[in-house]
């Protein structure tokens, strides 16, 4: 099989999932539990993404104050949840981590 075959089959499946939704969607009724459940997935998509290379960072796990994705990780988590502030968050994670890389 082709790398276009792949390709085309790829967005074909993506295209007629999400296109499901916006000639469907004003149909679709979901229970309160599912729409409570689904208000979470968003997180725990994130969550997923970051912990593991905040943890892991190169594929070996290093739990110490000498690890910067960790460090980063930990600081944008405490300044977000101090502030409120998602861009502060970020600006402040970032200079940890480049100092840590850096130094």
């Amino acid at each position: 099989m082709t790398v276009a075959a792949l390709l085309a089959g790829m967005f074909l499946a993506t295209y007629l999932t999400r296109a499901s939704f916006l000639v469907f969607g004003h149909r679709l009724r979901f229970p309160p539990a599912l729409k409570a459940a689904l208000h979470h997935v968003p997180v725990a998509v994130l969550t997923a993404i970051i912990v593991p290379e905040a943890l892991a960072p190169g594929g070996q796990v290093d739990v110490s104050v000498s690890n910067p994705w960790l460090v980063g990780t930990l600081v944008a988590a405490v300044v977000a949840r101090l502030s409120g502030h998602l861009l502060l968050s970020l600006g402040v994670s970032f200079a940890v981590f480049g100092l840590m890389r850096w130094w």
